[in-house]
């Protein structure tokens, strides 16, 4: 329910910015580094996610009552939500809006805050200061990042 409107809003950021239909600012000199940084994105959502969900069998060991630290919840504590972040970004990297950069920071509040009171209040009631320590030591969104 989090990942659907911040795809869509970026598409839809994407799409008003081509037509002009809202303010656009680009700088047309650093259309290249909007364009690799949005493709570096996009290939670290995509590893983000298959680590996440084929490499670590996070089904199989969520059933199984497991809370996972290692692999690739080792960097990030929610990489799902991350990865799609990522993609979100790298839209609006692509629309070369500077105006639509204010998005993702919405975005990481609106994820942050949901999380911190729906999906992380859950892990917390499960596993305790297990999942306390792990929160501690690793980010929810960005990898080797100290933002919290």
């Amino acid at each position: 329910y989090l990942i659907a409107p911040m795809f869509i809003i970026s598409i839809l950021g994407l799409i008003l910015s081509y037509y002009n239909i809202i303010p656009v600012y680009k700088i047309d000199s650093m259309y290249w580094l909007f364009v690799g940084l949005a493709v570096v994105l996009i290939l670290d959502a995509a590893f983000l996610w298959l680590a996440a969900v084929r490499m670590s069998d996070i089904s199989k060991r969520i059933e199984n009552g497991e809370l996972v630290t290692d692999g690739v919840y080792a960097l990030v504590r929610h990489p799902i939500y991350s990865a799609w972040l990522q993609i979100s970004i790298a839209i609006i990297l692509f629309s070369q809006n500077i105006y639509l950069f204010i998005l993702p920071i919405i975005f990481w509040i609106i994820l942050s805050i949901a999380l911190a009171r729906t999906e992380e209040k859950w892990l917390t009631d499960k596993f305790g200061n297990d999942y306390v320590l792990y929160a501690q030591t690793t980010n929810r969104f960005v990898p080797f990042s100290r933002l919290r």
